[in-house]
């Protein structure tokens, strides 16, 4: 599988990169006259692209109007003439009226490639938006909350689709080599992780990384194995949030649907969010079996052992550490 994936992934964005490109500078046109983001279809995915556009960890950089919507019937309702629509479906993504189609079989490789597609979109959209927003022409309704972008013209525009269609293609390599080491450093740790799997599987995470933990569940309910999604029910998380603080969001769950044997498996990027550390102190108070995904070199979560089986991803860059756990967790499925 894991050369099925690197060949994939190479023939992907060889053959996609000019077009990605190309759409990246149409979605800032978009936004920068008051468009949004709205996003239907799998819903992990559709969750996972509107929380990067809506929250950018990329520092410095614009907050995007996102919104993930339930059915194609409310994407109806809610968009307007400059909405940027993403639809997902099993075989792919349709962007605006461009559709991308990996180049494989493999269900789990369709889905990280296409991870990795919009979370290009969402690094490199960011390009077009400043170079656009230097000009009176490019500026939309929203420039006057960027004071600090310079006056400029737009003649250098296919300069710019080049360097982002050769960052694209940057992008693929490094996630291609980083998914490769991934999977090889960590075999010992993913085998050793699903053979300890328990009778149901506990799930959690923050942000994308939510998304993630909701892709896990639904994968293993696919294959018949029970799992539960402490990410699922915004009236659980904001009565705790409110009333106790962000911290316990997860471990008081852990608390109530956590049995002994169980499995608690956690996503970080960081390796060191507070929520998910108290998740995994309150586990193994409970006698459950835990597993963490992390990326950096592991956070206090690896530093401290505070996980029974630990699966680093050694990367600082955000998209590409959750696109090859995105690799991992597919692997931990596989094996389960």
């Amino acid at each position: 599988m894991t050369q099925e994936r690197t060949r994939a992934n190479r023939a992907f964005f060889a053959a996609e990169s000019e077009r990605l490109a190309a759409l990246c500078d149409e979605m800032a046109l978009r936004f920068l006259r008051g468009g949004r983001l709205l996003a239907v279809g799998e819903e992990s995915d559709a969750r996972h692209v509107a929380v990067e556009f809506v929250h950018p960890v990329i520092v410095g950089k614009r907050a995007l109007p996102a919104l993930a919507l339930p059915t194609i019937d409310a994407l109806e309702l809610e968009r307007e003439p400059d909405d940027i629509v993403v639809v997902f479906s099993e075989r792919g993504v349709r962007v605006l009226d461009e559709s991308f189609i990996p180049p494989t079989d493999d269900p789990f490789v369709r889905q990280e490639l296409v991870e990795t597609l919009y979370h290009v979109l969402w690094e490199l959209v960011h390009v077009f938006l400043e170079h656009r927003d230097r000009s009176p022409v490019g500026a939309g309704a929203a420039s006057f909350l960027y004071p600090f972008l310079e006056g400029g013209d737009r003649s250098d525009l296919d300069a710019v689709r080049e360097d982002v269609q050769r960052s694209i293609e940057a992008k693929a390599a490094e996630i291609g080599a980083l998914r490769e080491q991934t999977l090889r450093e960590n075999a010992a740790v993913l085998h050793a992780a699903a053979a300890s799997l328990g009778p149901r599987l506990l799930a959690l995470g923050n942000g994308g990384s939510a998304t993630d933990a909701m892709d896990i569940v639904a994968d293993l309910r696919a294959r018949g194995r029970r799992a539960l999604d402490l990410t699922d029910d915004p009236a659980v998380l904001t009565a705790i949030a409110n009333d106790i603080g962000v911290e316990a969001i997860y471990s008081r769950q852990v608390i109530a649907h956590g049995r002994a044997g169980d499995t608690l498996l956690t996503l970080s990027t960081s390796g060191s969010s507070a929520n998910v550390i108290a998740a995994l102190v309150e586990g193994r108070r409970r006698g459950l079996g835990t597993i963490a995904l992390v990326g950096y070199d592991g956070g206090r979560i690896a530093a401290e052992s505070l996980a029974d089986h630990v699966i680093i991803v050694r990367s600082e860059h955000i998209p590409r550490i959750q696109e090859a756990q995105a690799s991992a967790y597919h692997r931990l499925v596989e094996l389960a």
